[in-house]
């Protein structure tokens, strides 16, 4: 049965672990943008040196779990000198998992891109670098907002793998909760409605930037 009273006494404990969840989702998003970015500029390299490695990583990475990334950063990492943090670990390996896909997304919003605007960009003699930030990114960028929007969400959920890496977020706290009382109902009915606040909050910014970015 449903008990209000202690719904209510678990509550601030959970609400404790919340900005683990958020932080490690916030700064494995902001790896895997700008990650990703990179990647999608790399592939579209024309020295194969440079393409062939990084759709070999992409490929990799995407068909491999996620779970088994993070026990590898994890367990694997110390045995070459490499010892991170639980929650570095975590955001690193959100990160890297993620920008394989959003370097898809990033593709796809280039190949968007009329091909006169490179010629352009060619005729007034612009860098390279000013063609990628002056020209191609601020109209390749914004039709994926949305894509990109549903992702940050979809990492939201993906959160609590970091528990297998001791990573103390919201689904270890509810587990840890859970298994002081064996009352699960109310713990992990409440992991569900936080999860979906933050995933609707999300999605309303989302929306809220792409409007905005519309009408500019």
């Amino acid at each position: 049965m449903w008990n209000w009273d202690y719904a209510f006494d678990i509550l601030p404990k959970m609400l404790r672990a919340l900005p683990i969840t958020i932080a490690a989702t916030l700064v494995g998003f902001i790896i895997a943008s700008l990650f990703g970015l990179l990647l999608a500029v790399m592939r579209r390299s024309r020295h194969k040196i440079i393409s062939y490695p990084v759709i070999g990583f992409v490929e990799f990475v995407r068909n491999t779990p996620l779970l088994v990334q993070l026990f590898f950063l994890f367990y694997a990492l110390p045995l070459y000198g490499i010892a991170l943090s639980p929650f570095l670990c975590g955001v690193i390996g959100l990160g890297l998992h993620y920008s394989t896909y959003l370097s898809e997304v990033y593709r796809s919003g280039i190949d968007a891109v009329e091909r006169g605007q490179w010629e352009a960009s060619t005729a007034l003699n612009f860098s390279k670098g000013q063609t990628w930030l002056r020209v191609i990114l601020p109209q390749a960028i914004p039709p994926i907002i949305p894509v990109m929007g549903n992702y940050l969400i979809v990492m939201f959920k993906e959160t609590p793998l970091l528990s297998a890496i001791t990573v103390v977020e919201l689904m270890t706290t509810a587990k840890s909760i859970g298994s002081q009382s064996f009352r699960y109902v109310e713990v992990f009915t409440m992991v569900g409605v936080l999860f979906f606040i933050l995933s609707y909050a999300s999605s309303l910014i989302v929306r809220s930037l792409e409007n905005r970015l519309t009408r500019r």
